[in-house]
């Protein structure tokens, strides 16, 4: 049976701001700061070689507010802003995708975690056969809702060298639940993180079990609201703080669900790694003196 092709679908801003925190400062002759760029291509390079995609697709957020902002001022309030340094390494990083001919998707009003879960769904929608696996390279566990049978999320645990790949059954044994279960989690818990506020009193032990119970909030509220045999289980403490959070509740999955649905065109061939150019490839990673890497490129790009 032929092997499943994959579509590797990376997560820029994410391993951006992990590679800058990650490394130490690394400059180029003149003086540009590097290390975010340096450390990007790290982990793009060892995802490429692991996965060995037929496909890659590169997102990335706009600076442009979301719809998340514009329903809620208090949305990621609480995270420091990240130096200028880090910004000014983005288009760097664009720059190189680029060249190398690697398609990069941004959409306003969206993140790019809704990019990427339009992505990951739409890519189960071309004609393709066995269907296309898709791999999501992130720096965070922010997409581990996205996860299915065609869906794994490979993801850095601690600077740009310690990594995991989740896939159902890794989600299962981590938090207790299936990965599409985890929006309805953050729904009860919040996200820090995020500023996403949850249900006030509700921790990670009692969330993660009424969803493991009830599957979902709406089954959850209904079940309470009908006063059913499942919902006796529930301490009258534990409602109270339910019924007085219901509108926090509903309002914090709309904020953690990730997008299926963002405004883009999307063709699998679009991303195809035949569109790698290896020559424009080398003359971008020059400028960077990035020399070390483009010793790499035969083995990461070994057929293209």
């Amino acid at each position: 049976m032929e092997e499943n092709k994959r579509l590797m679908i990376i997560d820029g801003n994410a391993l951006v701001h992990r590679a800058y925190h990650a490394l130490p400062p690394l400059t180029t002759k003149n003086g540009k700061l590097v290390n975010a760029v340096y450390g990007f291509l790290l982990v793009f390079f060892r995802a490429i070689k692991d996965f060995r995609p037929s496909y890659i697709a590169a997102t990335f957020d706009l600076p442009a507010p979301t719809f998340r902002d514009g329903i809620y001022d208090g949305y990621k309030a609480k995270r420091p802003k990240a130096p200028d340094e880090l910004y000014e390494q983005l288009p760097e990083v664009k720059k190189i995708l680029k060249a190398m001919g690697i398609k990069i998707y941004e959409v306003s009003g969206f993140e790019a975690d809704d990019t990427i879960g339009t992505i990951a769904n739409l890519s189960q929608k071309q004609q393709v056969f066995p269907p296309i696996e898709n791999i999501i390279v992130t720096g965070d566990l922010d997409t581990l809702q996205l996860i299915d049978d065609n869906t794994k999320v490979f993801t850095l645990r601690k600077g740009v060298k310690d990594a995991v790949l989740y896939d159902r059954n890794s989600v299962m044994e981590r938090y207790g639940l299936e990965p599409e279960r985890i929006v309805d989690f953050k729904a009860l818990r919040g996200d820090p993180s995020d500023n996403i506020p949850g249900v006030a009193g509700i921790g990670e032990k009692t969330a993660a079990s009424l969803i493991k119970e009830f599957l979902t909030i709406e089954n959850l509220y209904q079940a309470i609201e009908n006063n059913t045999e499942s919902s006796k289980n529930i301490s009258d403490k534990i409602k109270e703080k339910l019924r007085t959070c219901k509108e926090e509740a509903f309002f914090s999955k709309a904020l953690a669900q990730i997008r299926k649905d963002a405004p883009i065109e999307f063709i699998l061939e679009d991303c195809h790694l035949t569109h790698f150019d290896r020559a424009k490839a080398e003359e971008a990673l020059k400028e960077f003196e990035f020399f070390t890497l483009i010793n790499r490129l035969s083995d990461i790009f070994p057929n293209v």
